[in-house]
């Protein structure tokens, strides 16, 4: 590839001039937002109308005991659901109608910032050669143990 053809170069393989270069940051970065929008947006409105009604609080006891381990409620399960499986902008439109105290959004961001978009991740991985699989593991095993030890010193730190 000359470097005419390089991405970002104009015909004659100049740079474009800054006004060109603002346009096409703004619009990627508009289009980056809209597709970021579409996920979070219809999830925040589930979790809330699902506040309204007794689903959230069944289903959250349902994970309550695995998700009190890390000082969390039941109902934080759903995000971490999202973060595992999509990502953390999903994840986030999940837990902002929870209400979570700032131990509880610190835990939530500590835990998911190890484990998150573990499918699109490991096969990402798996297609480089490594251990798919036993990455993703490790993620999520980190991701629990990070969690435990933040609530232990948490706990101890509180009284």
């Amino acid at each position: 590839m000359n470097r005419a053809q390089e991405p970002g170069r104009g015909a004659e393989g100049t740079v474009p001039d800054l006004r060109a270069r603002l346009r096409t940051g703004f619009d990627a970065g508009l289009r980056t937002a809209l597709q970021i929008l579409k996920i979070t947006v219809p999830l925040y409105v589930a979790v809330d109308l699902l506040k309204r009604t007794p689903v959230i609080e069944v289903l959250g006891g349902f994970f309550a005991p695995v998700m009190g381990l890390f000082g969390l409620p039941g109902e934080a399960a759903f995000a971490f659901i999202a973060a595992f499986l999509l990502n953390l902008y999903a994840a986030i439109a999940i837990l902002v109608p929870l209400h979570l105290d700032a131990f509880q959004v610190t835990q939530c961001g500590l835990m998911m910032g190890v484990a998150h978009n573990l499918v699109v991740e490991g096969g990402v991985l798996k297609s480089t050669g490594a251990r798919g699989g036993f990455l993703t593991l490790c993620r999520f095993c980190l991701s629990a143990a990070s969690g435990l030890a933040f609530h232990i010193v948490h706990r101890m730190a509180s009284g």
